[in-house]
């Protein structure tokens, strides 16, 4: 999946491993997390599989510079990966696995996680604020100004999800609550 982020985003314009990194911070970090070391390692799997082009930009006083663009193959690779059918829901799901199990715990703790899972929901959503900078931002790469939209559809499902979550951590702290006659 991360080779298919990196593809879509080089896809827009030509781009640095750095500049692929605040790309990411900027964006795609708010549903899919990649550090450093794994986006310039995958940039050099995508180099040998011919999906994209290194150019080498030399620079005065600082190590030259790694340009990675898309190459023909990579983007027939991308609309592959996005026309595969394949939905991408994930039935896995940790924090549920966890709940599951949360009788094993005291109440206290249980409520104690609802509530730190409440507050990392809302700082999330909160995050979220200064997402539609970013796509303005970002916009400015493409020739198609449309293309935005989806980016926007991604950032509504992420605020509608954290919303969900926080909600549904409120519910469970108050059955948690409610139900010991808190």
């Amino acid at each position: 999946m991360l080779k298919h982020g990196i593809l879509g985003l080089i896809n827009y314009h030509e781009m640095t491993g750095y500049e692929i990194m605040e790309a990411f911070r900027d964006s795609l970090h708010f549903f899919w997390k990649a550090q450093t070391s794994q986006i310039y390692r995958e940039l050099q799997t995508l180099e040998k599989e011919r999906w994209v082009e290194k150019t080498v930009v030399p620079q005065q006083g600082k190590p030259d510079k790694n340009l990675y663009s898309i190459t023909e193959e990579g983007r027939r690779e991308l609309l592959k990966w996005l026309g595969d059918g394949e939905l991408g829901l994930s039935v896995r799901m940790p924090m549920l696995m966890k709940v599951f199990f949360m009788g094993e715990q005291s109440r206290e703790d249980s409520i104690g996680y609802f509530a730190e899972l409440k507050r990392c929901c809302q700082m999330f959503l909160d995050s979220l604020e200064a997402v539609p900078k970013y796509i303005e931002a970002y916009s400015a790469y493409l020739d198609n100004k449309e293309k935005a939209l989806y980016w926007e559809m991604a950032v509504e499902y992420g605020r509608k999800n954290m919303q969900m979550c926080t909600e549904w951590a409120q519910d469970c702290i108050q059955k948690l609550e409610g139900d010991r006659g808190i």
